[in-house]
């Protein structure tokens, strides 16, 4: 893949940023981080392993399908949304449009389909890899918090981009294929839910 310095910086800065913004959201929001019992560090390690390697991840899968198909393809962080996420990470919530892989070129809807599905597979097949994890070293101790966040934020950034309106991945996987669309959409879901039990 091919990058240029501003887009790397985009994707580091982002995957910093939505890595310390779930960091916070996991302390409890604005009042546990002034507690005294809460690392932010170990929770910031956490975070950038589960939902910063599956926010980059997912957005280099983009680009990489992208490339393949010989179009232009650069990611863009979106900053002011990045400062909401840490804003709202404050109050117990987040609601991330960390940037996004702009694409150019002769793009068809098949193309664009693909391309689109891509992020939120890469995100199903590693909740999968978490799954793996928790089963077989279980979900006590550190590396079961590890694995079982991993596995239900996976799922969840999978299933979230699923959603089926601009500018979600799913709108353009829905109008490719949509019997593609509803077999992802549903084992992203379906991922998130059993994470809830596990």
């Amino acid at each position: 893949m091919k990058f240029n310095k501003k887009e790397i910086k985009d994707l580091f800065l982002a995957g910093v940023m939505i890595s310390l913004a779930f960091a916070i959201l996991f302390s409890g929001g604005y009042n546990a981080l002034l507690s005294p019992n809460v690392n932010l560090i170990f929770l910031f390690v956490i975070s950038f392993f589960t939902a910063g390697i599956g926010f980059l991840l997912h957005e280099l899968m983009h680009k990489y399908f992208a490339q393949r198909y010989n179009l232009w393809a650069e990611f863009h962080a979106f900053y002011n949304m990045l400062w909401l996420a840490l804003l709202f990470s404050l109050f117990g919530f987040i609601f991330a449009a960390p940037g996004a892989v702009f694409i150019r070129g002769a793009i068809t809807k098949s193309k664009n389909g693909k391309i689109s599905v891509a992020g939120p597979l890469t995100n199903i097949v590693l909740a999968i890899l978490f799954l793996i994890l928790l089963l077989i070293f279980g979900k006590s101790g550190i590396l079961g918090l590890f694995f079982t966040m991993g596995m239900s934020i996976n799922a969840l950034l999978g299933a979230f981009n699923m959603i089926p309106v601009m500018p979600f991945d799913g709108a353009k996987v829905i109008a490719w294929d949509k019997t593609v669309y509803f077999i992802v959409m549903s084992i992203a879901v379906g991922l998130w839910i059993f994470s809830l039990f596990i």
